[in-house]
């Protein structure tokens, strides 16, 4: 029980860790350690607490990479993958995912190099930075020192990457689940939407009714999320130096280079016994050229651009469905105003009619009057012709004023 305070007051959780050699285990660390291991302030960490609802965002730092797209929470960084764990099958699914990306290159990718100089003699792993003493007084020997270092950065930088960085692979994985999981829920809901909308068309009813609302409603979230997604996407594209953040292996490719440069210069500085000040202005020109330099992010910008191409698709597909849900009310209002119409000019046939049955009402009216009348001195078929004249009468009004209505365009007959 103790432990278990313990734990939840450092702010102990569980995270799983993929490796760059395609290994998963779960390890319990605190969120000091992961800001330690990870070099990235706690605002970021933040942003991967799943009880918190933080916008999609992809975020390049020194050391990694912060991933919130829908489900994937993930801290990226040259060597591994952490995220907190999680029995989501979306989340199974994206580290098997990851694990195929990374054994298929592996499989096609080179095996690491080791720098060779110009005689054949093997230098050692192209990140080894130590290099051999010499005698300052002997120049012959500081010139083959010279020599050797600059060829030991050009094997290094021959001794990178050849296949995919391992960050790289990480993100396309979380970019491909996010837009898979957004593509089918897409599917899912264009496949419940237009037969929904179809049957409306043909059958306007409360259930029809409430079925389209909750389509439109789910409609307008997806439409959200993929809009939030495809915007993020978009910012990377336009900014270089958002990509350049997320070359973390060439970074540590560049940094091992620059410490070989940093002991070049100090055997130069030893042969030309330069002072220590121009040995600091030496230091930091190279510490500027190091921040400085930026690598050809057109690798990440064609693996970004793919995958904006896809949340793209998949935003217009929800456009479409969004137009089709638009025109189906545009048609729904248009019958219903037709009905509308229907019945007001019911309203105003029942109207006249009943006017005209008035009219007959006040001939029955004066016939029906306690006087004498020479009509009713006659035969018995001039009341007929009475009470047929009266009701012709009737009838006649009826169809004048139906086509007055007509001519004026009150009735659509």
């Amino acid at each position: 029980m103790a432990s278990k305070l313990k734990k939840g007051m450092i702010g102990v959780k569980a995270w799983l860790v993929i490796s760059e050699s395609g290994q998963s285990f779960v390890d319990e660390v605190g969120k000091h350690s992961i800001m330690k291991r990870t070099g990235l302030p706690a605002r970021d960490l933040r942003a991967l607490d799943p009880v918190l609802s933080y916008p999609s965002s992809i975020l390049g730092r020194e050391r990694a990479i912060v991933v919130n797209l829908e489900h994937i929470r993930a801290i990226i960084t040259a060597t591994e993958v952490l995220m907190i764990n999680s029995n989501n099958p979306l989340i199974v699914q994206f580290v098997e995912d990851l694990q195929h990306r990374i054994a298929f290159g592996n499989a096609n990718a080179t095996p690491p190099q080791q720098a060779v100089d110009h005689d054949g003699t093997g230098l050692g792993d192209a990140a080894d930075t130590t290099s051999p003493t010499y005698n300052s007084g002997d120049v012959k020997s500081t010139e083959i020192a010279g020599e050797s270092a600059n060829s030991k950065i050009n094997d290094l930088v021959a001794a990178g990457p050849k296949v995919l960085p391992f960050e790289f692979k990480a993100l396309e994985a979380c970019l491909e689940s996010a837009c898979r999981c957004l593509e089918s829920e897409t599917q899912t809901l264009e496949e419940e939407a237009y037969p929904a909308l179809d049957e409306l068309t043909s059958n306007i009813s409360t259930l029809n009714l409430e079925r389209v609302r909750q389509i439109k409603s789910r409609l307008v979230a997806i439409s959200g999320r993929v809009q939030k997604v495809r915007d993020e996407l978009e910012h990377l594209l336009d900014d270089d130096n958002d990509m350049a953040e997320m070359y973390l292996t060439e970074k540590i490719y560049a940094y091992a280079a620059d410490q070989t440069s940093s002991i070049e210069e100090v055997y130069d500085g030893e042969q030309e016994v330069v002072d220590e000040s121009v040995d600091d202005s030496k230091s930091g020109d190279d510490s500027e050229i190091y921040t400085g330099s930026k690598p050809n992010v057109e690798e990440l910008e064609m693996l970004l651009e793919a995958y904006f191409a896809q949340i793209d698709g998949t935003l217009q597909k929800l456009s479409h469905m969004r137009d089709y849900v638009d025109d189906t009310e545009d048609f729904i209002n248009i019958m219903l105003d037709d009905k509308q119409n229907q019945l007001l000019q019911m309203g105003v046939m029942l109207g006249a009619a009943n006017m005209i049955l008035n009219a007959g009402i006040v001939v029955v009216g004066l016939f029906g009057m306690n006087i004498h009348i020479e009509l009713f001195d006659g035969k018995p078929i001039q009341f007929l012709e009475a009470v047929i004249g009266a009701c012709g009468g009737c009838v006649a009004l009826f169809i004048v004023a139906l086509r007055w209505g007509k001519k004026k365009n009150i009735l659509a007959l």
